[in-house]
């Protein structure tokens, strides 16, 4: 059995993971997905892994995972932990000293997101969340994360470097989604390889991948926990 840490993104909470969680404890493993501190300006990363630190407790075994603005967090929460495995889900990728405020210029976020806004008419950056986040997820599901949308991340957790020094040394993934429309599939193929020196996995899917195919990423999610460690990995410095 697995302990699977799950880390929401910027403005979510942990609520995001649900149906995740369900077909996880489905599969005999355990879940633990905290809310972040929220509507609090002054919270910093680090109060953001504190907060995982202690919703994890004493767990062992575990699989910290990363969507969106979560991947600023879980892998300050996988070097804390000594996690297993660290997957990060459509996920920013930090780099040692970087605060989250300089990755979108620093990665070239606003050249590919136009690039890819006039392929696909507009959808890519949208105004309309319906549209460039949860276009492929049932519009009731949808409606029910809005409703809890809060001011997360804080000025304190933009603003401050990213405080490793190295990747953490934990096995790493990535699950790249095919449909985004939030961080161009072809922005991250860049990207992965450039950050991790790995090839990121693909899943059909928008951004909000957990509420829109949880039963898909459930099952790689559990592959990742079940085989990353039979071989070697590489570790990205």
């Amino acid at each position: 059995m697995s302990t699977f840490v799950l880390i929401h993104g910027g403005g979510d909470v942990g609520w995001y993971w649900h149906l995740v969680e369900a077909e996880l404890r489905a599969r005999g493993h355990d879940t633990v997905a905290p809310d972040l501190p929220g509507d609090d300006d002054s919270a910093t990363l680090t109060d953001y892994t504190d907060a995982v630190v202690h919703a994890v407790g004493d767990r062992k075994d575990l699989t910290v995972v990363g969507h969106s603005f979560g991947g600023f967090t879980a892998p300050l929460v996988a070097d804390r932990l000594r996690a297993d495995v660290l997957v990060l889900v459509a996920a920013m990728i930090p780099s040692p000293g970087e605060a989250p405020r300089d990755w979108w210029s620093n990665t070239g976020y606003a050249e590919a997101a136009r690039e890819q806004a006039a392929l696909d008419g507009g959808a890519t950056g949208n105004d309309d969340p319906y549209v460039s986040f949860y276009q492929d997820v049932p519009r009731e599901l949808a409606e029910q994360a809005m409703s809890m949308e809060r001011a997360h991340p804080s000025a304190a957790a933009m603003n401050a470097p990213w405080p490793l020094e190295t990747w953490p040394d934990v096995p790493t993934k990535f699950v790249l989604c095919d449909q985004d429309r939030f961080f161009p599939p072809a922005f991250l193929r860049r990207l992965v390889p450039e950050r991790l020196n790995i090839v990121p996995d693909e899943i059909t899917s928008g951004h909000c991948v957990a509420l829109s195919r949880p039963k898909e990423l459930a099952a790689l999610l559990t592959h990742y926990a079940t085989t990353t460690n039979q071989n070697p990995p590489f570790i990205p410095t």
